[in-house]
């Protein structure tokens, strides 16, 4: 699995193309994250139910899943800087909406009925988009970037993702204060419209070679190559039963306000917090990447992730309760660094669309699945034992994966 490496740490950077890629993803996903946080504090205002956090993971999470696998399909029969732009578009729609809602139109009636149904119908239809933005950003980077910066690249990306996200965690918090709900989805509405233009200055890419098999046939060929690729299927299987039960942040809201009463801005940092952890892990394995035993390093990370959502859930103190988050996004990030590149070295370019798009369904399986089993458990298990459960499972999947799948666990590249 050895591939040719460049020692520059910013060598892809250095490639005008993937320089105005990674800005105008910066915008897309920092607003994305900005209106994830102010949508779990928007929905939470309104109900002051747990549950309800689960069912904005549980909206956007049906059409995400369902769609992934025909969403490669497409992007591999198409111009994939075309799908990035059409994606982009997209999203920019839907929180405009979101916005003309927050301003007035379903906030005269006397109860919160009309306005939560237009929140989880536009998180729904999020959901559609991101199907296919996810494999589309990602199977367009090997066209950007030369095989031997690839890896180089790829650890940019997720960097830059995490940098992104972070970034708009914490400023969502700050504007929800500042300008409010409305105020804070016109901004979001700005950065996405901006991120639309830069991405417009990426040069048209060839469409990959298109074949004459039917949808199903071209799906199932993307399924076989994870399902018989042993090193990228144990790493997404971990990534997915991990964060599916150790998914403490879709709570975070509750803890911020409910248990350790730290209004929005605390909120917006407890937020970011993990991926503030990320950020500093992703940047050190950039300038210094490993060099061996990816996979049992990989193991280890996730077995201290859960370790640290445990710690997250019995903490009352709001330092303490940073520290566990950061601590896991640290651990987290190097899972993020090490599947992503397995995924960009062993995935043929013309497989890209449909291996992307299950990466994505398994990512937003975990992701939202993993905050709809968050509410459903803090509704019967109580805020706290909820999230210690959650991070004694992913312990035991952790213990589970090293004896069960030996090739991860030896896993080098």
């Amino acid at each position: 699995m050895k591939q040719p490496t460049d020692k520059d740490p910013f060598a892809a950077l250095r490639i005008t193309e993937f320089r105005n890629f990674s800005i105008a993803r910066f915008l897309f996903i920092m607003g994305l994250r900005m209106m994830g946080t102010l949508v779990g504090w928007w929905v939470y205002e309104l109900t002051n139910d747990p549950l309800a956090l689960g069912l904005i993971g549980l909206s956007e999470v049906i059409p995400a899943v369902s769609m992934s696998l025909y969403a490669g399909h497409v992007v591999d029969q198409n111009n994939r800087r075309t799908m990035v732009l059409r994606s982009v578009v997209a999203y920019t729609l839907l929180v405009l909406i979101l916005f003309l809602i927050s301003g007035g139109f379903f906030m005269k009636p006397a109860s919160n009925t009309p306005l939560l149904t237009g929140i989880y119908t536009v998180i729904f239809l999020t959901g559609l988009v991101r199907a296919f933005s996810g494999p589309s950003f990602g199977a367009i980077i090997s066209q950007i970037v030369p095989t031997p910066k690839l890896a180089n690249a790829t650890t940019w990306t997720q960097s830059i993702w995490l940098m992104a996200s972070v970034t708009g965690h914490s400023l969502a918090g700050f504007m929800i204060v500042g300008f409010g709900i409305s105020g804070t989805l016109f901004f979001i509405v700005l950065q996405l419209l901006l991120a639309a233009l830069i991405f417009n200055t990426i040069g048209s890419k060839p469409t990959p070679v298109q074949n004459d098999k039917k949808t199903w046939d071209s799906v199932k060929e993307g399924i076989r190559f994870v399902w018989t690729t042993k090193e990228v299927l144990g790493a997404l299987t971990l990534d997915l039963f991990a964060v599916l039960f150790g998914g403490a942040v879709a709570l975070v809201p509750v803890f911020a306000k409910d248990i350790l009463q730290v209004g929005p801005i605390g909120f917006g940092w407890l937020n970011a917090a993990a991926d503030f952890g990320a950020i500093f892990c992703v940047i050190l394995l950039t300038v210094f990447p490993l060099q061996k035993k990816q996979g049992k390093v990989l193991l280890f990370a996730v077995g201290g992730f859960g370790l640290s959502i445990i710690l997250f859930g019995v903490s009352k103190l709001f330092w303490l309760s940073f520290i566990a988050l950061f601590i896991g996004g640290a651990l987290d990030g190097i899972s993020i660094v090490v599947r992503g590149t397995i995924l960009q070295l062993k995935t043929p370019d013309a497989l890209r669309g449909r291996v992307m798009s299950v990466n994505s369904m398994f990512i937003n399986s975990s992701n939202e699945l993993g905050q709809f089993e968050s509410g459903v458990a803090a509704r019967m298990l109580g805020v706290v034992p909820s999230v210690v459960f959650g991070g004694c499972i992913t312990l035991f999947v952790v213990i589970l994966t090293w004896f069960k799948s030996p090739s991860l666990r030896k896993l080098e590249y």
